[in-house]
């Protein structure tokens, strides 16, 4: 895994997911659980930047440990 910097594309804090605009131009799946920040701020809102790794799973890329910058 490596740090990667990006873009929030969209993000629903009443589901708890979105999307990250990676550098690379793809998107990744992001989940609230992934976001690693302390206290109420688990949301992330759209043109924010983040660091990111990116984990593969079942369903494709999924951003894990989220950093917002």
């Amino acid at each position: 895994m490596a740090n990667i910097t990006g873009v929030v594309k969209w993000f629903d804090n009443e589901r708890g997911y979105g999307f990250i605009s990676c550098e690379q131009g793809n998107d990744v799946f992001v989940h609230h659980s992934q976001i690693k920040e302390n206290g109420p701020g688990k949301d992330l809102h759209e043109g924010e930047n983040v660091t990111f790794d990116i984990q593969e799973n079942e369903k494709g890329p999924m951003a894990v440990n989220v950093h917002k910058l």
